[in-house]
């Protein structure tokens, strides 16, 4: 058995879990998520708590066990609390400010650098040096953050650029020396 799959996700009171076929809707207080699921998992709810199964010992249904029951449970986890991933901008000049669209971020180009915050993430700044990305679905704040984190991605000499917050750059020793 999976060690994840089989561990029961907590429905906390305020979200509903809905079911259509293969297709799973949780709704909260933060918003509401679907998502589509392998028709093989079977997902049952029973005073407040779900349990995620499996059809058979086949090794493609043990691998989407523990799969769903981690989806699932980020979507239920998503609506309640929501996830949040913080940016770090180091460098001389560099700084990123908040829009109603979503941030600009000078970052050492000829041009400011203008991001759009897709559906559902919110983008803040509380200082010029810090980005905060915050939204519902765990995979959506990564891939926002990812992408912030593409347009200056740290440099391992001076480690000017934008880097998740607590991560470490590898540095190198620059050059030798004159004569």
């Amino acid at each position: 058995m999976s060690r994840i799959g089989k561990l029961p996700i907590t429905v906390p009171k305020g979200v509903t879990v809905t079911r259509d076929g293969s297709r799973i809707t949780v709704k909260g207080p933060r918003g509401e998520l679907s998502r589509s699921l392998p028709a093989d998992i079977t997902i049952t709810e029973e005073n407040g708590v779900l349990t995620v199964a499996r059809p058979s010992e086949e090794q493609r249904h043990k691998a989407l066990h523990g799969l769903t029951r981690s989806l699932v449970n980020n979507m239920v986890e998503g609506v309640t609390k929501g996830f949040q991933k913080t940016l770090d901008i180091v460098g001389v000049g560099y700084k990123a400010e908040a829009r109603p669209y979503g941030l600009q971020l000078a970052l050492g180009f000829s041009h400011p650098i203008e991001y759009k915050a897709p559906k559902g993430i919110k983008l803040t700044a509380p200082v010029p040096t810090q980005i905060l990305v915050d939204g519902a679905d765990k995979e959506m704040v990564g891939q926002v953050a990812a992408e912030i984190r593409s347009f200056r991605p740290p440099e391992p000499y001076k480690g000017k650029g934008i880097k998740y917050a607590g991560e470490q750059v590898r540095r190198k020793a620059g050059k030798a020396g004159g004569k």
